[in-house]
């Protein structure tokens, strides 16, 4: 079968490797449909890590997948050939203390699609999933929805986290498709006005025509000043989607006291600085987000009622032939992407 193998740094190829088998009682099989391309695989793309996590090439990438089965396990007992189904990329061993405290995504033994030294990833023609990572869809959703449900669950995932959002006024700071995906789940959380930064014009322009109130630009604008204009009291929750320290800056500054930072976005960089005195003054809580927990069939219910809208998400997609170049565009955020996706099938 065909795969897209990281061959090195921002190299890609296709290359014919084994087809995997189904060789444990709860495996699924699934011909692959449609990959989206993450931040995290952009990071990998460009510097062949993220922190510990180093890159041994060839390694496939791809995490953000959606197939159809094809062949299941003797033990497999919830799904047949030709189910669709939305993939959960992480597979928990469910026997270590983290998965007994029913926090499978900080397992000890966690192995994730597209992660080095864990498992392979979904930009291939076939996979094989533990029955546990495969949610059946339904016929109303499309395979691109369905990619979605995994960014998105981080963005139900982390909006949980910041529990209850219902009539607060936050900020998304980075609007990728993980900022998005916060946006759309704070707004679909009761969050009564959402603010937005990015660096790019039509990422800003989106967030307005998705719900946000305000969106800027930190190079053109004065974010901090014009925000507190408007919320001279501060904001009581800022979700940093962009892994900026300048942007981290800007969300101590644009907090009221007594409010909290949820850290979603991945830096590139070893170590967050923050000024200890306006932390301690403000007393301000930060919380790191690991992915999600327990989210997946929540957001996919709300992606089947309608009660979140993705598809204004997408704006490229790629054969599988021109893996590459879909990299190379999301790399350099070339002709205003936000979401590209892989057809691979």
């Amino acid at each position: 079968m065909r795969a897209i193998m990281l061959t090195g740094i921002e190299k890609m190829e296709i290359r014919e490797v084994p087809e995997p088998v189904v060789a444990g009682a709860t495996d699924v099989k699934i011909k692959m449909k449609v990959v989206g391309v993450c931040g995290s695989d952009i990071h990998y793309f460009l510097n062949g890590r993220i922190g510990s996590q180093i890159v041994d090439f060839p390694f496939t990438l791809g995490h953000e997948g959606a197939g159809e089965v094809v062949e299941t396990g003797t033990g497999v007992t919830g799904l047949l050939p030709g189910d669709r189904i939305a993939i959960e990329p992480a597979m928990p061993c469910m026997e270590c203390d983290q998965c007994n405290a029913g926090r499978p995504h900080t397992c000890h033994k966690l192995r994730f699609l597209g992660c080095p030294g864990q498992a392979e990833g979904c930009l291939s023609e076939y996979i094989v999933m533990p029955e546990s990572s495969c949610f059946r869809i339904p016929e109303n959703m499309s395979y691109d929805e369905a990619v979605i449900s995994e960014p998105l669950a981080i963005g139900v995932y982390t909006v949980r986290q910041a529990m209850p959002v219902q009539g607060l006024k936050a900020g998304v700071l980075g609007f990728g498709p993980i900022g998005m995906s916060v946006m759309l789940a704070a707004i679909s959380g009761g969050a009564e006005k959402v603010y937005v930064t990015d660096r790019i014009g039509r990422r800003t322009a989106m967030a307005l025509e998705n719900g946000a109130v305000w969106a800027g630009n930190p190079d053109r604008d004065n974010v901090t000043g014009e925000i507190l204009d408007i919320e001279p009291g501060g904001l009581d929750v800022i979700f940093e989607c962009c892994g900026s320290q300048e942007a981290m800056d800007q969300a101590v500054d644009l907090l009221k006291p007594g409010g909290k930072i949820l850290i979603v976005g991945i830096p590139e960089f070893d170590h967050w600085a923050f000024s200890a005195d306006k932390l301690r003054r403000k007393e301000i809580s930060l919380v790191n987000i690991r992915r999600q927990n327990h989210a997946l069939q929540q957001t996919l219910d709300m992606l089947s009622s309608g009660r979140i809208n993705v598809q204004p998400m997408v704006t490229h997609r790629f054969p599988l032939e021109r893996t590459d170049d879909a990299f190379k565009l999301v790399a350099c955020y070339r002709d205003g992407v936000m979401k590209a996706m892989i057809d691979v099938l």
